[in-house]
């Protein structure tokens, strides 16, 4: 009777896994290099902000930080290899935006679920934003926009990289009242040459490769979507400020874990997270790039990742973007 009650305990924690070796696992973790999947590739988009913070990371865990570039399928190869990695810690997600919360409204089906197969860590850092126009354009503010966009319908088009430029833009629509053709470009380098050279009205455009063109006056910005100024533009409104109600919106790359990943694993990255975020070293480089430091707790990752699904699916949905399957 002992013998068959041990062997029924033995498949149990075979099955389940044993708290006590997770928590031993939790407590020497790391002992060995980490990994981060980024789904650009190297020198492009979040894999410049995982470089960023790859030193000061590996500092703080007391392990190497090796950056894993697997770029394609819009960053859908990235997700399905770390959501079928092994819960340890030492496989983690660069994740985004467009990856997590988009990707489920505008594809079908997905190899992963956002919400069933990771553990958020820690959202290490948002980049803000701006509404921009051709600065040739008879546009000075957010209501010539709209104004203009709904007297000459033939004209009001709007440039954009991929499927969240796509959204933002609609949601802009919707809240705005407004309708325009959306030209997808393959980069953003190409999306800013068509609205510098008036191909487009308008385009949604991240902070830092607008810098350039904004200084030269080659576009005009009417307005951040985020809910203060920025610094460096103090006299640009806040789309709130332009008139524009629920339109807040930002770019944002985090760390994430396999799901089932333990508790305290997860705690002990998001407070190197934190750590490193809230260092004024990392604060100048990252104001250098127009990002913003988080540093968030995973549990408001969890909880930011939900809501913004929820608010893609409705974009997509009433704003009849077409589902890629």
């Amino acid at each position: 009777m002992i013998v068959v009650r041990f062997a029924a305990l033995l498949i149990v924690a075979q099955l389940f896994g044993s708290p006590t070796l997770a928590q031993d696992d939790a407590n020497n973790y790391p002992n060995r290099p980490i990994h981060i999947v980024v789904g650009n590739a190297a020198g492009g988009g979040i894999d410049t902000i995982i470089r960023l913070i790859q030193p000061m990371l590996a500092e703080r865990l007391g392990q190497p930080i090796i950056v894993d570039n697997r770029p394609g399928g819009s960053n859908i190869v990235a997700a399905q290899a770390v959501a079928k990695s092994a819960p340890d810690g030492y496989t983690l997600l660069a994740g985004s935006v467009g990856m997590l919360t988009i990707n489920p409204a505008v594809f079908a089906k997905l190899p992963y679920d956002p919400m069933r197969d990771f553990a958020p860590i820690s959202i290490i850092c948002s980049y803000p934003v701006l509404l921009m126009v051709n600065a040739d354009a008879p546009v000075k503010s957010v209501a010539d926009l709209i104004a203009y966009s709904k007297a000459n319908p033939d004209k009001a088009n709007a440039g954009g990289t991929g499927s969240v430029y796509q959204v933002a833009t609609k949601l802009f629509e919707m809240r705005a009242g407004t309708k325009s053709q959306f030209i997808s470009y393959r980069s953003h380098n190409d999306s800013m040459i068509g609205l510098m050279r008036g191909d487009v009205l308008m385009a949604i455009v991240d902070a830092a490769p607008a810098a350039g063109p904004l200084k030269d006056g080659r576009v005009r910005a009417l307005a951040v979507l985020a809910s203060q100024r920025l610094p460096k533009y103090p006299d640009v409104p806040t789309i709130l400020e332009a008139g524009i109600k629920d339109m807040e919106f930002e770019l944002w790359a985090g760390l994430l874990a396999p799901a089932g990943t333990p508790d305290a694993i997860v705690r002990k990255v998001q407070n190197a997270v934190a750590e490193i975020a809230k260092s004024d070293d990392m604060r100048q480089k990252m104001s250098d790039l127009e990002l913003i430091p988080v540093g968030s707790t995973a549990a408001d990752y969890r909880g930011r990742i939900a809501r913004e699904i929820a608010l893609w699916a409705d974009v997509v949905k009433t704003g009849g973007i077409e589902i890629q399957r």
